[in-house]
């Protein structure tokens, strides 16, 4: 049997060609009419990708999306073609092969319209303003008195005196404050005057050495440094009884008249002696907190030591850094105090 089928196999291999016979090989055999009409009756099955039907489509589908690319030219609308409205649920398209073999199905989802959102938030403030007119329409004009509150605190901030001024100050203070201190002095009898009044406020306040001033005016002959000079001990112990000054307190001011007799022999004037370590100009600072105010400063410290040298008595750094402050040789006002510039505009008559 193995023969024959060997026979029939050699005699399948060889064909006739132009009456010779020729040894093909299997491929290139010429179908029978039978394998012709098999072939004919069974269509090829679409190739397919296994990976390539498992992966879902990345991009939505989409009637008006652009043109894939810049050459691609766009999709003419057909006449009569309405554009479709949004549906309110996600539409599925499937799509299924002849043959069975698989079924695609995608989802599109309809979103928003871009900027609805805005629009809407647009729309919910825009209502809230109208409730809003409704609700303060019953308290009349309420812009006009925003505005006038907000004129009074600029008003208020402009009429800010320095923070060291308060309401419960005392009047006579505030007084000094508006009137005399920072006002630049030039005066011998002043000067004398405020230097008395800057040492006695040591270990008190500036309010309680106000209200005895006309007293030191009346004890000391109205500061004049030559009267004050002549001044014996009877007299210094009657203004110790009479005036309720002390008695340490007396003799240095008696003392610090004489040394000032002293200074106008040596320069002519005290005026001309305190004035010219500030080479005649006062200073002008600019600070914006009390705070930052010092309560000495370099040139005080070099004016107390002079002084001291000269045999003046109560004139500490920090007591002429006051008398400073009080005769007008540095302007320590507060920026924001009104009477910063008036102090300045004065200082330069």
């Amino acid at each position: 049997m193995c023969s024959s089928k060997s026979k029939n196999m050699n005699q399948e291999a060889i064909s006739q060609i132009n009456g010779r016979p020729v040894l093909q090989p299997k491929s290139n055999q010429v179908p029978t009419l039978d394998r012709r009409n098999s072939l004919k009756k069974s269509p090829p099955k679409p190739l397919i990708h296994p990976i390539a039907s498992k992966i879902a489509s990345p991009r939505p589908i989409s009637i008006n999306s652009p043109p894939l690319s810049p050459n691609s030219k766009p999709i003419r609308k057909l006449a009569g073609y309405e554009k479709p409205k949004p549906a309110a649920k996600p539409v599925k398209l499937s799509e299924s092969t002849d043959g069975g073999c698989r079924e695609v199905k995608s989802t599109v989802t309809v979103q928003k319209q871009p900027g609805s959102i805005a629009a809407a938030r647009r729309e919910e403030v825009a209502m809230k303003q109208e409730e809003r007119k409704k609700k303060i329409s019953h308290y009349g004009r309420v812009k006009s008195v925003k505005s006038n509150e907000k004129n009074l605190n600029v008003e208020h901030e402009k009429k800010k005196r320095c923070s060291f001024i308060t309401t419960s100050s005392d009047p006579i203070y505030v007084a000094y404050h508006d009137e005399e201190w920072g006002v630049p002095v030039h005066d011998d009898n002043l000067l004398f005057e405020l230097l008395v009044l800057t040492g006695a406020q040591v270990g008190s306040d500036w309010t309680s050495v106000l209200k005895k001033r006309n007293t030191f005016r009346e004890a000391f002959s109205g500061f004049e440094a030559e009267l004050v000079a002549e001044f014996n001990e009877k007299k210094i112990q009657s203004i110790v009884n009479d005036y309720g000054i002390g008695l340490s307190q007396v003799l240095a001011i008696v003392d610090n008249s004489k040394q000032i007799l002293k200074v106008k022999r040596d320069f002519g004037s005290f005026n001309k002696y305190i004035w010219g370590f500030m080479k005649h100009k006062p200073v002008t600072t600019k600070y914006t907190s009390c705070q930052k105010i010092p309560v000495k400063t370099s040139k005080s410290e070099t004016i107390s030591k002079d002084m001291v040298r000269r045999g003046f008595r109560f004139v500490g750094p920090t007591v002429i850094h006051s008398l400073m402050q009080a005769a007008g040789l540095t302007n320590d006002h507060l920026i924001t105090c009104p009477r910063h510039l008036e102090c300045t505009a004065k200082a330069a008559l």
